[in-house]
């Protein structure tokens, strides 16, 4: 049975929003009257459970309550109404350089900070080292840490609240702030929390980086829950309540874009430019045959297509302006081809989307959710599990010691 690392029941949270201020005790006889204030209901009867050793994705729009109640799980603000249980040992990373002194050193703010969150002078010291190292701040591991970028801050703050070695584990969107390789590296270090059976509970805009590490999820929006459960149900829907123009078509598809262009459908064809209408077979080549019309001249536009497992697993991507295949305009109706070579999958269902984009990629004209579907048959492939087809071979190395044989 799954047990919960944290408990939340009818909790609540309202504040007072300032309007009309008195700065002193003058002002407030001057003008006859208290300072006016309205409440702001930051939660709202919010009652969910984070399971143990899971990464649970906080998600919503500013003003939604997400930040709020991670500070009230850390302890950070207390509840007007309702419950939370803990059960474990925490840690917090919501601010960055929150628990640093800007005076003293970055050695110096590792062992402040260390304190703060529950460890004891001899555990810092046989970490320290590690600390640093994951850091990456090594240079300036001596210097005053008011000299220190935002992206340190985080780096050895995040370093030392994973060295704690929590329990539970809450991140704000300060990860944003680190550079490429240090998000790749925090996200590592999510993976193995999960394999540790730990729980980590972060609060993030950008929805890919959610969906590659979250398993669930909860949808705030004006300080009520609006949806909880698996990750890539709640983002999605969330991820459509954000979009223009989203919409169900005459086919009962999912649809977004301003529609200045559209997709008209994504068909599968073999090798013979045939329509597929029934499995394909790992290795097969494939063509994906998108067709398309543009009620206006579309300068520069950008055709993508993504691929993803019946689970919602995200295997692939691909545009033509990152394959360098430049299209200089487009107006009415049109085709444009994927050839894929080699299909690299192992036994299963997959969906593909289409889209077509401006030329940065930023502005989206239609995006075709499940424009096609593929069933793959694998029956002379005999790796074990996966998604993917590496068709690698076992060996044994000439010339090795030992009593390994094999054939």
């Amino acid at each position: 049975m799954t047990q919960n690392a944290v408990e939340i029941r009818h909790v609540s949270k309202t504040f007072k929003i300032y309007k009309e201020l008195n700065q002193s005790l003058k002002s407030a006889i001057m003008r006859h009257r208290r300072a006016i204030a309205v409440d702001f209901q930051a939660l709202s009867d919010v009652t969910l459970n984070i399971p143990e050793g899971s990464t649970f994705a906080l998600v919503g729009d500013n003003g939604s309550g997400k930040s709020t109640l991670l500070k009230c799980i850390a302890k950070i603000l207390v509840p007007d109404d309702g419950t939370i249980k803990r059960h474990g040992r925490m840690a917090a990373m919501l601010e960055v350089g929150s628990g640093f002194h800007p005076e003293l050193s970055g050695r110096d703010n590792i062992y402040l900070n260390g304190s703060i969150l529950g460890m004891g002078k001899r555990e810092i010291d046989s970490k320290l080292d590690s600390i640093v190292a994951f850091s990456g701040v090594e240079e300036f591991i001596d210097q005053p840490v008011k000299n220190y970028s935002s992206g340190m801050y985080v780096r050895l703050g995040f370093s030392v609240a994973i060295h704690t070695e929590p329990d539970i584990l809450l991140v704000d969107e300060i990860l944003a702030v680190g550079d490429a390789a240090f998000q790749e590296k925090c996200a590592m270090k999510f993976a193995e929390f999960r394999r540790d059976g730990r729980t980590v509970v972060v609060v993030s805009h950008s929805i890919p980086q959610l969906r590659a590490m979250a398993d669930q999820a909860a949808w705030l929006q004006g300080g009520r829950v609006q949806k909880v459960g698996a990750a890539r149900a709640v983002l999605e829907e969330y991820a459509d309540s954000t979009r223009s123009g989203v919409r169900i078509d005459a086919e009962g598809k999912v649809r977004w874009g301003t529609g200045e262009a559209l997709v008209d459908s994504l068909t599968v064809l073999n090798h013979r430019s045939e329509t597929v209408t029934g499995p394909v077979h790992t290795g097969d080549e494939l063509i994906l045959r998108m067709a398309f019309h543009a009620d206006q001249r579309i300068e520069n536009p950008v055709f993508a297509l993504a691929l993803e497992a019946l689970d919602g697993t995200h295997l692939w991507s691909s545009n033509t302006r990152d394959l360098g295949f430049s299209i200089d305009s487009i107006a009415g109706a049109g085709l444009i081809e994927f050839k894929i070579p080699k299909l690299n999958l192992q036994k299963g269902e997959y969906l593909f989307h289409a889209s077509i984009m401006n030329s940065t990629t930023e502005h989206v004209f239609d995006y075709l959710r499940e424009a096609a579907a593929i069933s793959v048959s694998s029956e002379h492939v005999t790796e074990s599990d996966g998604y993917v087809v590496l068709g690698g071979r076992w060996s044994i190395p000439t010339g090795i010691p030992g009593e390994l044989s094999g054939h």
